[in-house]
């Protein structure tokens, strides 16, 4: 059996709060938009562009504002691009206490279509920027579109990241033996903003409450991943349901709010082993 656990301070449950903020290589955008008109294959889609630029030109301020008059501390996934179109919100994220990770140089260089030598020199790209930007290298990656490669993990290991988050078959992080080293696993959400693209944003409300619900009554010890776009959950629409969901979670006891970057190096530091589904809910389990 993987290493049972509590968190500390005798946490029921830890709130990751993830917002992802992403910029297209030159005049791109987003395969998607608000917009449901599609426009003629190769015409330039300057709305797209637009669209996805909002993030860091708006979107990441107001995303800001909320976390931080909740008092709630969060991982930024950011392109590295992104961090050299918006420096000022960079410097902001790290003054109020925030982590920011690695996610690829722009959105559509994707690790699925790389060489391995590209993928380490793209990574070597973006920790260049994090250290000119920052003053240190991030500690945690997600790839753009959670697309790795069979050999994206040993590379982000070799590197000498922190965590990786680019598993889909997880609920709990744990400490993982690569081929380039240790990791903390980082499991991500099913339900970021961008599921109610063209609905109703209490939606994501509903969702996040009912899970979060659920979860702290029924399975002491879990994760609550919540993620949110720049460019679209840093839109009044659905910035709107951020502070909605951060007030309701701050209503109750026993929650803990981690940085990816916090709760991993607590996974870490206290070799926390995987414990599945199996063991935690299984038959030996039931209440």
């Amino acid at each position: 059996m993987g290493k049972r656990f509590s968190w500390p301070n005798d946490a029921r449950i830890v709130v990751a709060m993830t917002c992802l903020m992403e910029n297209w290589s030159g005049d791109k955008g987003p395969p998607f938009s608000v917009q449901t008109t599609g426009l003629k294959p190769g015409t330039h889609d300057r709305a797209a562009m637009t669209w996805g630029h909002y993030g860091s030109r708006n979107g990441v301020w107001r995303l800001l504002k909320i976390l931080n008059e909740n008092k709630v501390p969060s991982t930024f996934v950011s392109n590295a691009h992104s961090m050299e179109i918006a420096p000022a919100a960079v410097e902001h994220m790290l003054k109020t206490g925030h982590e920011i990770a690695a996610h690829s140089y722009t959105q559509d260089a994707l690790m699925a279509y790389l060489s391995p030598d590209e993928e380490k020199a793209i990574i070597g790209k973006c920790i260049d920027v994090f250290k000119k930007l920052t003053g240190a290298p991030p500690k945690g990656w997600l790839s753009p579109v959670l697309a790795p490669t069979a050999e994206t993990e040993r590379l982000i290991a070799e590197a000498g990241f922190l965590w990786y988050g680019d598993y889909n078959n997880i609920d709990l992080p744990f400490v993982v033996n690569t081929k380039g080293g240790p990791l903390v696993a980082f499991p991500h959400t099913d339900f970021a903003d961008h599921r109610v693209l063209r609905a109703n944003p209490r939606d994501w409300f509903e969702v996040y409450k009912d899970t979060f619900d659920y979860l702290y009554a029924n399975e002491p010890n879990s994760l609550l991943n919540v993620t949110v776009h720049c460019h679209f959950g840093g839109r009044p629409l659905m910035a709107a349901q951020v502070d909605r969901i951060l007030k309701y979670l701050r209503g109750f006891p026993g929650v803990w709010f981690a940085r990816h970057d916090e709760l991993a190096q607590w996974v870490k530091d206290n070799n926390i082993a995987e414990w599945t589904n199996q063991e935690r809910l299984g038959p030996q389990n039931a209440r």
